[in-house]
């Protein structure tokens, strides 16, 4: 494969690059190679909740880490990164959130042309088959991508939709439709038991194409650059130095955390970071790798004393062979439940335009064990809760020539004051669902943050101490006009003739909710001006 020419070279197939790689290779005039680093499938991606044997799993997880940062009290934060056909979307929670109009509105005007909510729905409702209810004005029934809503009719389910609503949260069976506001079940990439993720909506069905090429276990560590045009990939496979060729475009869809890093390996960059690590400046774009976004988010934690209501109950000891049998005959229960099967949009205050806060909640509590978290004995509940546009801003860059060698995550968490305000709202708004009436047969104490932290100011220092990311990283390849933008309103890298980036790093702020659905949308709307622009 030594100087092979394609047509088109996707550099990863995750979330993105799956749906990029299926849409320019239906055209079999296309020569199209995909390379993805990690293997091309783990077996526990298929079951929903094998999310938990795969978090700390370096078979199917790059397990990046963040630095220490003052506002984690000095913490490493898990990262964790699919690293295999389909990327994040086949190690994520499953949960499928488009995020709301406002998000993309003001992308457009931002001045990304053809980002506007109305230029972005066509390419949402294009890539899902939902199998729910809602207006066809806005969901897609057609698409490569399953998308089920999860029974809201489970005891715990329907008691946190009637607490949500004593509180003034109402009842959203929709959130991806018309409005995103209020409690409802969380929409999810999973049908037929098993986890839709890009490698099996978007590869699977395609395999057999002469003209797509996917070759997994295969570490890209630089693109091939002809002055000022990209002409090609470098990679390894197996310790093998392999190089291929582009006729005609490069697309990078390695994420937020591997975007960023190839280009700085291929000596696009800031000039003195790169200079100082011995790499060859071939380009200066100083926004690489810089407004790193991610939502960081406390869960708060509620003993419950009732009985048979969580599934640290109903799925410990003979409880999990119980379930087991459940999702081999059924297809229900905790085996096949996405991360957070119930969820909340909220607005901080009265007067907002739109939600700006998120709740999720999970029927169990977890613990630490040897190879991931594990159901606790103790019975009880999760709710995590956090800004959904955080204003704080970190970076990534390399700190080595060595594509092996892990980046530098800094998120820079809490470094803008509105995000620690909105965050001690979004706490109290869980605890008074919490204390609902509704819930008062579940006999619920609180653990954390714990009643004896009342002020702000004691909050956040229980945030400092407990809060993870919801592992969203976004915006180390902006999409833009001014001088810190990586990519122009076609995902084209400033500067550079032949080479786009199609992932979740190119969003310039965070949108308002989990990023797969997004991401997948970035994927599929590049796929289509590649083509447009090569007619």
């Amino acid at each position: 494969m030594t100087n092979e020419t394609f047509d088109y070279i996707v550099v990863g197939a995750g979330s993105a690059g799956a749906a990029v790689a299926n849409r320019l290779s239906a055209d079999p005039r296309n020569r199209v190679l995909l390379l993805e680093a990690g293997p091309a499938s783990n077996p526990w991606s298929r079951i929903p909740i094998g999310y938990a044997k795969l978090i700390n799993n370096p078979a199917a997880n790059w397990l990046y880490s963040a630095e220490p940062e003052a506002n984690t009290n000095g913490r490493r934060l898990a990262v964790p990164r699919g690293k295999l056909l389909g990327g994040s979307s086949a190690i994520n929670g499953q949960a499928f959130v488009r995020g709301q109009a406002q998000d993309f509105d003001s992308w457009a005007q931002m001045g990304n042309r053809g980002w506007s909510y109305s230029d972005v729905l066509p390419f949402f409702k294009k890539m899902e088959s939902y199998e729910g209810g809602g207006d066809d004005a806005f969901r897609g029934r057609e698409g490569p991508l399953r998308v089920t809503d999860p029974d809201w009719r489970d005891p715990l389910f329907s008691a946190l939709i009637e607490a949500a609503g004593q509180v003034g949260i109402r009842h959203n069976p929709d959130y991806n439709g018309a409005q995103q506001d209020g409690i409802g079940m969380s929409q999810a990439t999973i049908a037929s038991r098993q986890r839709m993720s890009t490698a099996r909506c978007y590869l699977d069905p395609v395999r057999g194409r002469p003209n797509l090429r996917i070759v997994t276990d295969a570490l890209t560590e630089g693109l091939v650059l002809d002055g000022k045009r990209c002409v090609g990939v470098r990679y390894s496979v197996a310790g093998s130095a392999r190089e291929a060729r582009a006729a005609r475009e490069v697309v990078v869809s390695a994420g937020s955390i591997n975007s960023p890093q190839l280009l700085e390996l291929s000596g696009i960059g800031q000039p003195d970071r790169l200079r100082a690590l011995g790499i060859t400046v071939r380009h200066a774009l100083p926004g690489v790798g810089e407004n790193l976004r991610d939502h960081y988010a406390p869960r708060t934690r509620w003993s419950i004393g009732a009985k048979g209501f969580t599934f640290n109950h109903r799925g410990r000891g003979l409880g999990m062979v119980y379930q087991a049998m459940r999702y081999a005959l059924f297809g229900d229960g905790l085996l096949s439940m996405v991360a957070a099967p119930i969820r909340a949009f909220v607005r901080s205050r009265e007067g907002l335009a739109s939600p700006d806060l998120l709740l999720g909640w999970v029927p169990m509590l977890t613990e630490p064990g040897p190879k991931g978290p594990r159901i606790a004995r103790q019975s009880g509940m999760t709710c995590y809760a956090h800004p959904m546009r955080p204003e704080s801003r970190g970076h990534i860059h390399i700190v080595s020539p060595d594509p092996k060698k892990q980046p530098a995550i800094n998120f820079n968490f809490l470094s803008s004051p509105i995000d620690a305000e909105l965050t001690v709202r979004a706490v109290r708004i869980a605890c008074s669902v919490m204390h609902a009436p509704a819930l008062a047969h579940l006999q619920i104490s609180e653990i954390a943050p714990g009643p004896e932290r009342k002020t702000d100011d004691e909050i956040i220092a229980w945030v400092k101490q407990a809060a993870e990311t919801t592992y969203h990283p976004v915006g180390t390849c902006k999409m833009g006009s001014d001088g810190m933008a990586v990519v122009d309103a076609r995902l084209r890298v400033h500067g550079i003739a032949g080479l786009r980036v199609a992932d979740a790093s190119i969003m310039p702020t965070l949108t308002s909710g989990n990023t797969n659905a997004p991401s997948i949308m970035i994927g599929e709307k590049a796929a289509a001006m590649v083509l447009e622009d090569a007619a």
